[in-house]
């Protein structure tokens, strides 16, 4: 499974950073980026709360 951010709508106010820190950090344009190629099993759930964490609706997951 993957995690997308979309740049767009992202805001960077850091809450998937704090979530779930193995998956998402704040990048130097201050924004939400993926930093994992694959999230693994024990990270679905902290990937699940971020993405309903996310104030903008930016995260999402593909499979």
């Amino acid at each position: 499974m993957k995690a997308i951010v979309n740049k767009d709508a992202c805001i960077g106010c850091g809450a998937c950073q704090a979530i779930c820190p193995k998956v998402f950090e704040i990048g130097d344009d201050g924004l939400s980026t993926v930093i994992c190629e694959e999230v693994k099993e024990e990270e679905l759930d902290d990937l699940l709360d971020a993405i309903d964490s996310c104030p903008t609706g930016a995260i999402e997951k593909e499979d």
